[in-house]
């Protein structure tokens, strides 16, 4: 099987076979990733090509395969009758597939359109990782995300509408000191119009050869500590009033919540409230991300 470039994955898809049908990311301007930074340029794979790789797999593991996630950074962004004709080959090969799965940025989405999307569920796509990451429009805009609220409201909507699983992705801490207070509330806001199935938190960490990081060495970006970012996240989760699961399935955060809304809401409250009276200095220690 071939793959270039960085291959990287949601944690939920860590059993998941990986076929790589697309190269990179189209956008690649977020100020606070470094994934594609360095010269690999976005690019569909051959469909042909894609193809064989789910046939060596099948030579490799059988019938056992029973996820498979599409790298790289936004495979929604591919043409749409491209991807349709590989989830209904994985389909045809791997009888007992239960999923598959693509990152997709809310503009990719939102340019597929309801029928297009549609199209893709009634092939085998499954779910979208769509990285929300604030409602907030400042914010949005200041970390060079590539689409608005509305946007992103739209999109995961669509998502929805067309029958496909959305699991939505936050960075807590993305609005930093000035705007933590707006980065909960409208990051809420936009959860509770798109309803996603799975909310997934992640705790801002600077990562090498990025803006954001040059802004906070810089002191343009003052960065929220274990505390802030405890009381972000329970605004947040204070502030959904919609159906959905809350998971902080990742290394980067300092306390790990997992429940379905509303009915796990108090009990997510309180494990945070009982963390702020911890230290500071027994969390996790402040570092620079690599990868």
């Amino acid at each position: 099987m071939g793959y270039e470039g960085p291959i990287y994955r949601p944690p939920s898809e860590a059993d998941s076979l990986l076929i790589q049908a697309t190269v990179g990311c189209p956008h690649n301007l977020c100020t606070f990733c470094m994934v594609y930074k360095q010269g690999v340029k976005f690019k569909v794979r051959p469909t042909h090509e894609v193809k064989e790789d789910l046939e060596a797999a099948f030579r490799t593991y059988g019938d056992t395969v029973r996820t498979i996630f599409l790298p790289a950074g936004n495979t929604i962004a591919m043409p749409t009758a491209a991807l349709a004709e590989i989830c209904r080959y994985a389909s045809s090969l791997f009888s007992r597939l239960e999923r598959i799965t693509v990152y997709g940025s809310a503009q990719y989405i939102y340019r597929k359109g309801l029928e297009n999307l549609r199209v893709l569920a009634a092939a085998g796509l499954t779910r979208i990782h769509l990285g929300l990451e604030s409602g907030d429009d400042d914010i949005l805009a200041r970390v060079k995300k590539g689409s608005d609220r509305r946007v992103q409201v739209a999109a995961g909507r669509l998502a929805r509408q067309a029958g496909l699983e959305l699991n939505c992705y936050v960075i807590l801490g993305l609005g930093g000191q000035d705007r933590t207070a707006s980065h909960a509330r409208e990051t809420a806001r936009a959860i509770n119009e798109m309803a996603p199935d799975v909310v997934r938190l992640r705790t801002l960490v600077p990562k090498i050869n990025t803006p954001l990081l040059e802004d906070i060495q810089t002191g343009r970006f003052k960065m929220l500590g274990p505390h802030g970012v405890i009381r972000e996240t329970m605004a947040l989760v204070a502030a959904i009033n919609v159906p959905t699961r809350v998971v902080s399935d990742h290394y980067t955060n300092y306390v790990n919540v997992a429940g379905r809304l509303p009915g796990d809401k108090a009990a997510l409250l309180s494990t945070l409230r009982k963390s702020l009276a911890a230290d500071e200095a027994g969390f996790r220690s402040f570092f620079i991300g690599t990868q």
